[in-house]
């Protein structure tokens, strides 16, 4: 597996500053991994798992040997059907719980949890194959900044897969309603735009939507809202996904 920076370098302030960011952004999340699981085994959650998965890995591409750091993993629902691959994967997340969930998950593959933050990668340059982060980005306001170090620690040639919640669907608004009326996770959520996730990389990319159909329609009949929205390629669908290459030259500021 990659390197992570010297853990025995002196500590600066910034250095702190991540800490305690990072133990607070734990406590946040650490209440949620039970209820994240059941959710996908209910009959929607089960479509939009299938749905988001099928996207990850066409954008994803992972392949036998290849190192894949997937960022955000959280309890490792997607991770799994990465490592299926045959790819060896570092799962980062800032919830010691949902690691360990993830850990549990994951016996027997090559995964190896990290705790850290997507703002500031505990890797070195350019030492994995591909990175992926799966709706991490919705927490963190520096998106640019964020997606700089994903294409850090990505090696030339590699690919950087990035996926959040997009400010153009209908579930982006049913979260904005629970933000307002304090919801202790999705008042912390920042949603984009597809235009939006575009403008965060250095280099051109592709980008994709899925779910098209809502948390309350029918299982039986969201298997063709979806399927007739990416038919028609809308850019309105909640999971919004974006792929980039990272060039073999030096990205120009």
């Amino acid at each position: 597996m990659p390197d992570q920076r010297d853990a025995r370098s002196p500590a600066t302030r910034d250095d702190m500053s991540n800490y305690n960011r990072l133990r607070y952004a734990s406590r946040l999340f650490d209440q949620w991994p039970e209820k994240y699981d059941r959710w996908f085994e209910t009959p929607i959650g089960a479509l939009v798992k299938k749905y988001e998965n099928e996207l990850l890995l066409d954008l994803l591409q992972p392949r036998p040997g290849e190192s894949i750091l997937d960022v955000g993993c959280g309890t490792g629902v997607f991770t799994l059907d990465i490592l299926a691959s045959g790819s060896r994967v570092a799962g980062l997340d800032v919830s010691i719980t949902m690691l360990k969930r993830a850990g549990h998950k994951t016996e027997g593959y090559p995964f190896r949890g990290v705790a850290g933050d997507m703002s500031f990668l505990p890797f070195v340059d350019e030492c994995f194959d591909k990175v992926v982060s799966m709706t991490a980005l919705e927490f963190v306001a520096d998106g640019r900044g964020a997606v700089a170090d994903l294409f850090r620690v990505t090696r030339k040639g590699g690919v950087v897969v990035v996926t959040t919640l997009n400010s153009l669907s209908p579930w982006a608004a049913r979260r904005k309603k629970a933000a307002a009326k304090g919801h202790s996770l999705f008042e912390r959520m920042i949603f984009r735009s597809p235009d939006e996730l575009r403008a965060l990389a250095p280099v051109e990319g592709l980008v994709k939507t899925a779910i098209h159909f809502q948390k309350d329609d029918d299982p039986a009949k969201a298997a063709g809202i979806e399927h007739d929205g990416q038919r028609r390629d809308l850019d309105t669908g909640a999971f919004l996904a974006a792929r980039w290459e990272k060039p073999v030259t030096q990205i120009e500021d």
